[in-house]
């Protein structure tokens, strides 16, 4: 078995597709919406000012839209993954152009542009990385069995945030 087909990775993955299909759909209603989102293995979190009733239409058109194979609705490009990646690459880079440099902070300052540049270069190429990732192992475009149980508002502090269970 593809340690990405065990149960709670598979969920989360499916659940990260729900997610991003939720945010697109609402996002192309309200073209300036604020929104955030993270997916687990039981659901997922929208952190959104947009009522209850339109949150849970919004999923609910989502799933239906994946199921029948609208498979681009499951990717996003503000998606964590892409920024992970573009920002382990621009790390990566930033320590590469770092190599070798002493302690002394002159040297250091004379190295920043190459590291400036290598850091932009790792973020301009990674772009198309982190659609990758997330089609290869961040996201599962195909829900499957995949259905909503509940759907809740609650408060973090003064923010809405959603709940969207899952089962499946």
């Amino acid at each position: 078995m593809k340690i990405l087909d065990a149960p709670v990775i598979s969920n989360v993955r499916r659940n990260h597709a729900l997610e991003h299909a939720s945010i697109n759909i609402l996002t192309k209603k309200n073209p300036n919406l604020r929104i955030l989102g993270y997916s687990d293995p039981g659901g997922f979190w929208l952190h959104t000012d947009l009522s209850t009733e339109e949150v849970a239409e919004a999923v609910t058109e989502a799933l239906d839209r994946l199921l029948h194979g609208e498979s681009e609705l499951a990717y996003h490009p503000n998606c964590g993954t892409n920024f992970a990646v573009s920002g382990i690459a621009a790390g990566l880079g930033a320590f590469v152009g770092m190599w070798g440099v002493g302690s002394r902070t002159k040297d250091k300052l004379l190295r920043l542009p190459l590291v400036a540049m290598l850091a932009t270069l790792a973020l301009i190429f990674t772009r198309p990385l982190g659609r990758l990732v997330q089609q290869n192992i961040s996201i599962s475009p195909n829900p499957g069995s995949l259905r909503i149980t509940q759907i809740t508002r609650t408060m973090l502090g003064d923010k809405i945030v959603h709940r969207i269970s899952t089962k499946g």
